[in-house]
């Protein structure tokens, strides 16, 4: 098993183009963790640098304590899965799963014994004898997945393997690979721009942005605590709305003022707002935590607004609307029967408010 460390790590490449300037990372023997953010963020390019597939420009890179970053691809005792599943089309099943091993010279009984071993696990046994192209997406995904399993590595490194399925197969290849995972009890690196696959199958979430780690956490503290205004938009579906308003005294405590209304502060942020008195700040409040009421049904001081769209997803409304000049998402109950034109009263779920700095985006309060 192996844990990985990246200490002081820059990569710069040729026309000094500096993709990820100074990462510094640990994660530990078996732990699950996710490299997420937006395209060009360096989350691919600091898998392929564990992977030995781009070289370390400084820093040091250390794979169960080993230093790591003049050892060969082949040597580091790794194995990765691919967007594209980089499997041989002249080659069955049996021979793509089997590859790495023929290679290794490893013994045919040993090489059989692993590949039914993995064919069962992922439910290939019925397709050994088929060519990738006669596999569906996620056949072929399995199909990778299992060339990787069969070679035992202290490390997986899984570069967005996801993104080419259609959303069902996704949701069915996600469980699949969190399921193979608790079997496997192996280090799980895993890369994706999909904050709902980080969400749901990391132990741990990196969200990068420029090359460098934004917050590093569980899913659930990133979700209900992020660090700044980046990580709030990005962690969430859909994500985080975002509103400016000012920071009022109330009494003993405080309030902001908001689309036209005032909105209590929970009193636990007494003391972090204090010095934003009269100033204004970027309200973060999630779909899920804004009410809407129907025109006549909402509280007395709750803000007006108007429907924009109403989108049935079965169990619950997306709703966007207009209030006064903001646009806000809303998740409700399908029992709200505004519709597009009509008038919403909103009010917010004061203790789910987040707020943050205009200036420096950073967290003030949650």
């Amino acid at each position: 098993m192996a844990s990985i460390s990246f200490r002081h790590v820059n990569k710069t490449y040729p026309g000094n183009v500096t993709v990820v300037p100074d990462l510094n990372l640990e994660i530990q023997d078996k732990e699950f963790v996710i490299l997420v953010g937006p395209s060009g963020c360096g989350k691919s390019t600091t898998l392929r640098m564990i992977a030995g597939l781009e070289d370390i420009t400084s820093g040091e890179l250390y794979i169960n304590d080993r230093l790591v970053n003049d050892v060969a691809p082949k040597d580091r005792d790794i194995a990765m899965v691919f967007q594209n599943y980089a499997l041989y089309p002249h080659m069955t099943v049996y021979k793509n799963i089997a590859f790495g091993l023929i290679q290794q010279k490893v013994p045919k009984d040993e090489i059989d014994r692993r590949v039914h071993e993995a064919a069962r696990a992922l439910d290939l046994e019925q397709l050994l004898n088929r060519k990738p192209k006669a596999l569906s997406g996620g056949q072929r995904q399995r199909v990778s997945l299992g060339r990787a399993m069969v070679r035992n590595p202290a490390v997986f490194l899984l570069d967005e393997p996801l993104s080419n399925l259609d959303a069902k197969l996704r949701t069915a290849m996600r469980a699949e690979i969190s399921r193979l995972h608790k079997r496997l009890q192996t280090t799980f690196v895993y890369v994706t721009h999909d904050q709902t696959e980080a969400m749901t199958m990391g132990d741990r979430i990196v969200v990068m942005k420029e090359g460098i780690i934004q917050q590093n956490d569980a899913p659930q503290v990133l979700y209900d605590y992020p660090c700044n205004l980046f990580v709030a938009g990005f962690i969430g579906s859909p994500q985080m709305n975002f509103l400016d308003a000012t920071v009022v005294k109330q009494g003993n405590g405080f309030a902001v003022q908001v689309c036209g209304s005032t909105v209590d502060l929970p009193a636990r942020m007494n003391e972090a707002v204090a010095p934003y008195a009269g100033k204004t700040v970027v309200l973060g409040i999630r779909p899920e935590d804004v009410i809407a009421a129907d025109a006549g049904q909402g509280p007395a001081d709750g803000m007006t607004s108007t429907v924009e769209i109403a989108e049935l997803m079965g169990a619950e409304i997306s709703l966007h609307v207009d209030c006064q000049g903001n646009r806000i998402v809303i998740r409700t109950e399908p029992t709200f029967k505004g519709r597009e034109g009509d008038t919403a009263i909103l009010s917010f779920k004061n203790e789910k408010i987040h707020l943050f700095d205009k200036e420096t985006e950073m967290a003030i309060a949650h």
